[in-house]
């Protein structure tokens, strides 16, 4: 007897059993997103709205279904979402949640932004951050109530601005001031119509004049002009006259050129010297100060002119001779004189030796010289002394920084000698110059 496995109806059926069995397998994937038996991560979250959501709808990321949403809870006047989604989703504490419309017609699906990959897969149960809504009907329903509400506030302030001549906004106001000029030119024009009528007949007759003093004598005259530059050009192109030989004859030229390349070099050398302006104030301890005021003049790097003006508190102090007849005797007598208001004068020639200079001429009103040693390879620092007087030996040592373009600060001793009036004195000061460029500058801002 044969088997009841090989009979057609057992076939049948069993093919009916694996089709129906494979049928409710691809249903079920398709419900519940890709990777159904791989298994998947439970989260929530919460927001405002779950308008335009339904259960069992997609989770996507990067447009790729990924899971799908269990349930919608109402909780606290929120809407508590769980969602179900791929274990194999890479999701971390940052990744965020947004809500995505599908169409205009308000449908919404899960967006998942992924976030930093470094960071731990987020436990399933968790909760995720949501992010800004990527648009939908509804908000383009509240950006067209925005823009309703706009148009009707500017139809209102149109219409009272218009209607009701209300001033109290900048529309009104404007309308109000064209409404009072219009009637101020109605004013006027309907008083002094006489008076443009004449206006305009005045134009018409100077019009008319032009047009009489415009005539063909007035055209030959142009036209004998025209002909005498003609001729003028026509003698200058043959090399006529001086302008013709200037033009034409190539001595002239030359030697033109030769004296433009003289004046040239002078301005340029002119050009090349440096010029510096500088002044500076010394307090002394024994309390008596000095200000200097300056130009330097240096026509090249090696040597440099200096001329200043020295205001010193203790004066100037000159000898003067009396002779004197005394009790019948004729008497020679020399006293010294000083004068508080007589400024002192130093003028000196100095040359450069690398970081030294020398320098020699007249310091404060007496034959002297100096040495100037600069430091650091700006030279902001420099050494100075100073050798003058002679006759009551003057010796100045100090120093000088520039901590800043144009501002230094200066501190030494003064008539360290000891000798004369006054006695050896330390002293600070501070001053600023001013260059050659700050000069060029100061006369660009003052010429007219």
């Amino acid at each position: 007897m044969t088997s009841w496995l090989g009979t057609p109806e057992f076939k049948v059926g069993f093919l009916v059993v694996v089709v129906s069995g494979l049928i409710g397998v691809m249903a079920l994937k398709v419900a519940e997103g890709p990777n159904l038996f791989s298994g998947h991560r439970q989260y929530e979250f919460k927001v405002d709205s779950a308008s335009g959501l339904v259960q069992n709808s997609a989770v996507k990321m990067a447009g790729i279904k990924m899971g799908t949403i269990k349930e919608i809870i109402l909780e606290d006047g929120q809407a508590r979402i769980v969602i179900n989604v791929d274990k194999n989703a890479r999701i971390t504490p940052s990744t965020q949640v947004q809500l995505k419309a599908d169409g205009i017609l308000g449908d919404k699906h899960i967006e998942l932004v992924p976030g930093n990959a470094e960071e731990p897969q987020l436990e399933s149960g968790s909760k995720l951050n949501v992010g800004p809504n990527k648009g939908g009907i509804d908000d383009l329903m509240v950006e067209v109530s925005r823009v309703a509400k706009g148009m009707n506030d500017l139809m209102e302030t149109l219409n009272r601005a218009t209607k009701e001549g209300n001033d109290d906004t900048r529309l009104g106001r404007i309308i109000g001031n064209i409404e009072a000029i219009t009637a101020d030119l109605r004013d006027v024009t309907g008083e002094n119509k006489e008076k443009i009528n004449e206006i305009i007949e005045r134009v018409r007759n100077l019009s008319k004049n032009v047009d009489t003093y415009i005539n063909e004598e007035s055209l030959a005259r142009v036209d004998r002009s025209l002909k005498n530059i003609e001729e003028i050009t026509g003698k200058i192109n043959k090399g006529e006259g001086t302008l013709g030989r200037l033009v034409n004859d190539e001595q002239t030229v030359e030697e033109l050129n030769s004296a433009i390349s003289n004046v040239n070099k002078f301005l340029g050398g002119a050009d090349k010297l440096q010029t510096s302006v500088d002044f500076h104030s010394e307090f002394m301890a024994n309390d008596n100060n000095k200000s200097f005021l300056g130009i330097k003049l240096q026509p090249g790097l090696d040597r440099y002119y200096e001329v200043a003006v020295i205001s010193d508190s203790i004066g100037v102090t000159r000898e003067e001779s009396v002779d004197a007849v005394e009790n019948g005797v004729q008497r020679h007598a020399t006293y010294r004189k000083t004068f508080k208001n007589n400024f002192k004068l130093t003028a000196l020639f100095a040359k450069n030796f690398w970081d030294l200079t020398v320098k020699g001429g007249i310091i404060e009103n007496f034959g002297g010289v100096g040495f100037d040693y600069h430091l650091l390879s700006d030279k902001s620092l420099t050494i100075s002394s100073e050798f003058f007087n002679f006759n009551e030996l003057q010796i100045r040592a100090f120093v000088r920084y520039n901590f800043f373009k144009g501002v230094y600060v200066v501190g030494g001793g003064d008539n360290l000698a000891g000798k004369g009036e006054t006695s050896a004195s330390a002293f600070v000061g501070a001053g600023i110059f001013i260059t050659n460029d700050d000069l060029k500058m100061l006369a660009s801002k003052i010429s007219f």
